[in-house]
């Protein structure tokens, strides 16, 4: 009975998949752009070391050269993961349709639809400071702001643990952050958003806004 009485009393906001589907295609672009040109620097790095350790033999400039060579490797290598990542991304998005709910609200929890993860993401109102409003590639997204120590292990929290759902909330760092879900693509306006974090949680939880 209580279960039924919670469901007439959630809060649904879904998402506009074209959106999303138009979303992702910019991001794609807007990283590999990135990675190809960190890629680019690392490998003028080094072409320019070996350059100077061929040219000015026994000059005594060897060890500045191997010392950018040893600079750059490491950018080289983080670069060509980075590549990996975003193909390992658009392969999942190719298996994967859009989900066409983003968030459920409810007396007790927020719950999360998180792309690839298996199962939404359920927080209780006391682990979650709410959202964060940011511009990200030239758009405006909301980020989730989780109460500070919170985890996959604590208490009354599911799905933190998941892959897909890590690489959003704590992005891996060779990858620009993308936001959680895109404003533009969530059938509610972010102001009704606000007040329905505010309302079920009874104050604790909302919407911040970047400057």
């Amino acid at each position: 009975m209580s279960e039924h009485r919670e469901d007439a009393q959630a809060f649904v906001v879904g998402i506009d998949r074209e959106a999303v589907r138009e979303r992702r295609e910019v991001v794609r672009k807007v990283q590999r752009r990135g990675a190809w040109v960190t890629l680019a620097i690392g490998a003028v790095g080094i072409l320019a070391a070996l350059v100077a350790l061929i040219a000015f033999r026994g000059s005594g400039l060897w060890p500045f050269a191997l010392l950018l060579i040893v600079a750059m490797i490491p950018l080289v290598l983080s670069t060509v993961l980075a590549l990996r990542l975003i193909a390992e991304r658009q392969r999942w998005y190719a298996a994967n349709d859009v989900q066409p709910i983003a968030m459920r609200m409810t007396p007790r929890a927020l719950e999360l639809a998180c792309e690839g993860a298996a199962y939404p993401v359920v927080l209780p109102w006391g682990t979650v400071r709410g959202f964060r409003q940011e511009k990200l590639f030239g758009q405006y997204t909301l980020e989730l702001d989780l109460a500070p120590g919170v985890g996959a292990t604590t208490a009354g929290v599911r799905g933190l643990d998941q892959p897909s759902v890590r690489t959003v909330v704590k992005p891996n760092p060779l990858l620009r952050p993308t936001g959680l879900f895109l404003v533009k693509a969530l059938d509610q306006p972010v102001h009704v958003i606000d007040q329905a974090l505010q309302h079920f949680s009874g104050g604790t939880t909302r919407v911040n806004r970047s400057n």
